[in-house]
């Protein structure tokens, strides 16, 4: 069982100016068990994270009945493997989750160093189960509770003293494996080292956002974000919008994601968002916006006759057969979706200027616009008017918003986008003109002349009024280019060696090259392959080691558009060349004389992925989505992929037999398969066994220059080409085309599949030969870069590169 470390403690404002190597090891806190007390959606979640950072939990759940006692949590792992999205990082991982129970587990809590509770939103439970459990909790452990909204600070009240100062809450979103942002709550009773250590632990171990919220109702980003829901019900009703139509205007037209407003709802929970908003009205019968704290009389029926949405197949939205309808108030009854954005303001929405587009809005007549300024008017007046309350500074609500809800901006960075001064006095006027939905006047510093409220110098405090740099916790300083806010100091973005359209070679004065691809979606056209030869130059003259680094994604293959464009015009030597020299390339990472190391972060198809396998190191991202997917383009890997395939599972093979292994690689490429995360990518065969697995995404560049710089300064040297690769042959051949052709007889792969699919196999057995024969890598790229060239001549895989680009998803001709 690994261990994960917790960094140093460093309390907030304090400044660690020690190097990893000073740091006394008593700072340190090793996590090697969890405990998850609640084995609902969001506990058995929780758990399934912390195992796929290798934090072996314990989920307890209240006693079974019968001779299994732990039968509810063990159900509960077991239906982690259904959830879509996917908890797990991979299915094994499930296996780490121990299955407990109250009556015969609590001694297991001692064993803990961290303690989560995750059980109903009841503060009555919560408190009955914080004294049942309280007395096992080890003394050095944390206790945390997982709540939306509920007062830490009551919920402390029922712990023993020692226990209070070792407990905050920890707010998850769901789906927590996904979900960017977790809110730590403390109560003035919290050690602030334990907040320091439990903040670096999600961040790196974790790979969350975290943000430091007060104890106020619903936190940070439920408070504004679930206020900006009701605003946007009122407005529904009060511009006779229909709901599909306000969720095609409230999404991606706006920056907000793809589930916009109504179909958030039905994902969260109808249930849910009632009991979040009723606890608002329970707890701000004062707020200025307390009349808006209470669901809609739609809404109140649909929880009382069952639909709560996603988990109940039938909510604000229902799916009959296979068209989706949406609920008709007027009618009290369900209609075929196809709410839409008028052209009107669809022009008016692509206006580039913020303050254009706003101001637009605002002076339209369109009912659709109309509501659009109305929701941002009313967000930005409630952020402001509620900032002091809820938050340390602007950053946090900003932040809070995109990684809890999923916006491109907070508030505060739309607003000041749009214009601070002329957007508060807009405000303002609608204040006095009655259409706000709160009567209470925008703060005195909102107008002080200001012209937003984050800049280099840090984000504003309603609290003190003074700009709020960023955290100086020492897990930040692995993050070499932090997400940041409008208005911030940008990063520094280091000393660029070479630049072209392709590619850019740039340091950071640490010795170690960086490359990054500059090509649309980094896709591995002629300049990015001759860009990354250069690099290779560069950095085995003058550099330690060479990264591959960019922002997401990583690579989505070749350069299609220019593939077809030669193609057409019947190029095929162009193409050879292309592949050959794609080939070469990827040969060069591999082999370099100094160590190469590709940080993947999300896609790495196709080319993405024969980039990633090739390099002498990879660190990935948890949330990387690898494999080798030509065949949806109507060709074969021909970049090294298959290549590298037939030699691991050689390397690999178990008993010294490597078809086994051959064959489960070859359904993976047969069907365009592509990982589920980098540990699902590591048991296909794409990420090796020393390949490293990041989870903050932040850290990647980080953590791939560290990897570079231990490879240079231990002397790793690339390994020598193996001279004998033992291949399957022609009877392999003959045993995958057995599987196709029951596959095509299935109806499951079309003609052509078969026929790519055929040539995968050929190339994976090493052609035409004897089993047991043995070829080096040369004779396996040759046969790569003769079949596609073959394969790409043909029409019908023309057509599948045509429709690609055209559509964006493949075509099965």
């Amino acid at each position: 069982m690994s261990e994960t470390t917790l960094e140093p403690s460093l309390r907030s404002g304090e400044r660690d100016s020690r190097s990893d190597a000073a740091r006394q090891p008593g700072e340190r806190m090793l996590v090697r068990r969890a405990a998850v007390l609640g084995a609902g959606v969001m506990g058995a979640q929780i758990a399934a994270h912390l195992a796929n950072a290798n934090v072996k939990p314990y989920l307890f759940e209240l006693a079974a009945e019968g001779k299994d006692k732990s039968a509810s949590a063990r159900k509960a792992i077991e239906a982690l493997a259904k959830l879509e999205p996917g908890p797990l990082a991979a299915k094994s991982v499930a296996q780490q989750i121990v299955p407990a129970n109250y009556d015969e587990h609590l001694a297991l809590l001692g064993e803990c160093d961290l303690v989560i509770e995750a059980i109903s939103e009841r503060m009555d439970w919560k408190k009955a189960l914080f004294e049942k459990v309280a007395p096992h909790i080890a003394p050095h452990a944390i206790f945390a509770s997982n709540t939306s909204g509920l007062s830490i600070g009551e919920l402390a009240k029922s712990l023993p003293a020692a226990l209070r100062k070792r407990f905050c809450g920890v707010h998850f979103f769901n789906p927590p494996r996904y979900m960017r942002l977790v809110e730590l709550v403390p109560t003035p009773d919290t050690d602030p080292a334990v907040l320091d250590r439990l903040e670096t632990f999600l961040t790196t171990t974790l790979g969350k956002g975290v943000i430091r919220a007060k104890d106020t109702p619903n936190f940070v980003a439920n408070r504004v974000g679930v206020f900006s829901m009701l605003a946007t019900m009122h407005h529904t009703a009060a511009f006779k919008l229909g709901f599909d139509e306000v969720d095609a205007l409230t999404g991606p037209a706006i920056g907000r994601a793809k589930s916009a407003t109504y179909r958030t709802a039905d994902v969260v929970g109808l249930d849910t968002l009632a009991h979040v908003v009723k606890t608002m009205a329970d707890t701000l019968p004062d707020d200025p916006w307390a009349a808006c704290y209470q669901p809609p009389a739609w809404l109140t029926a649909l929880i009382a006759k069952g639909a709560l949405g996603q988990k109940t197949r039938a909510g604000i939205f229902v799916k009959k057969g296979k068209e989706i309808q949406v609920l008709d108030t007027a009618k009290g009854d369900y209609r075929p979706a196809a709410g839409a954005i008028a052209e009107e303001v669809q022009a008016i929405l692509k206006e580039k200027d913020p303050s254009q587009r706003l101001a637009k809005l605002r002076a339209s007549a369109h009912p659709q616009a109309q509501f659009l300024w109305a929701i941002f008017r009313d967000l930005f007046h409630y952020s402001a008017v509620h900032l002091a309350e809820i938050a340390h500074c602007a950053r946090d609500v900003d932040l809070a918003m995109r990684w809890g809800f999923g916006w491109q901006r907070g508030p505060f960075e739309l607003w000041q986008a749009a214009g601070w001064q002329p957007v508060a006095k807009w405000i303002e006027e609608d204040r006095a003109a009655g259409k706000t939905l709160a009567k209470a006047p925008l703060p005195a510093w909102v107008t002080d002349g200001r012209q937003g409220v984050h800049s280099p110098q840090g984000s504003y405090s309603a609290e003190d009024g003074t700009m709020r740099p960023r955290s100086t916790l020492a897990v930040y300083r692995r993050q070499l280019f932090p997400e940041q806010v409008l208005g911030e100091k940008p990063a520094d973005r280091g000393t660029t060696v070479f630049e072209d359209e392709s590619v850019r070679l740039w340091h950071q004065g640490d010795g170690i090259a960086i490359v990054s691809f500059k090509s649309k979606m980094h896709s591995a056209g002629v300049g990015v392959l001759q860009g990354l030869n250069r690099a290779l130059d560069e950095a085995e003259r003058h550099f330690d080691a060479l990264v591959i680094w960019h922002e997401p994604p990583f690579a989505v293959g070749a350069d299609l558009k220019a593939a077809l464009e030669a193609l057409k015009a019947g190029r095929l030597a162009e193409v050879d060349a292309m592949i050959a020299l794609f080939q070469r390339t990827t040969q060069r990472l591999k082999y370099s004389l100094v160590p190469t190391v590709a940080a993947v972060e999300g896609l790495a198809l196709g080319g993405g992925c024969e980039f990633a396998m090739h390099a002498q190191r990879v660190v990935a991202a948890l949330e990387s989505y690898i494999g080798l997917v030509e065949i949806g383009v109507g060709v074969l890997p021909a970049g090294g992929g298959l290549k590298e395939i037939a030699e691991r599972s050689a390397a690999w093979a178990k008993g010294g037999d490597a078809f086994p292994e051959l064959q489960r690689a070859f359904r993976q490429v047969a069907t365009g398969e592509v990982s589920k995360s980098a540990e699902h990518a590591r048991e296909m065969g794409y990420l090796k066994p020393s390949d490293v697995v990041v989870f903050h995404p932040a850290e990647l560049l980080y953590v791939a220059k560290r990897e570079a710089r231990a490879m240079a300064d231990t002397g790793v040297r690339p390994a020598l080409a193996p001279a004998q690769i033992p291949v399957a042959g022609d009877t392999g051949i003959a045993t995958l085309k057995m599987m196709l052709v029951n596959m095509k007889e299935g109806g499951f792969v079309s003609d052509h599949d078969y026929e790519i699919a055929s040539r995968i196999a050929e190339t994976l057995c090493g052609g035409e030969v004897d089993p047991g024969s043995v070829v080096d890598e040369q004779w396996l790229l040759d046969l790569e870069r003769r079949h596609f060239v073959a394969l790409a001549a043909t029409p019908r895989t023309q057509e599948r590169i045509e429709y690609m680009l055209k559509n964006g998803k493949p075509l099965r001709n």
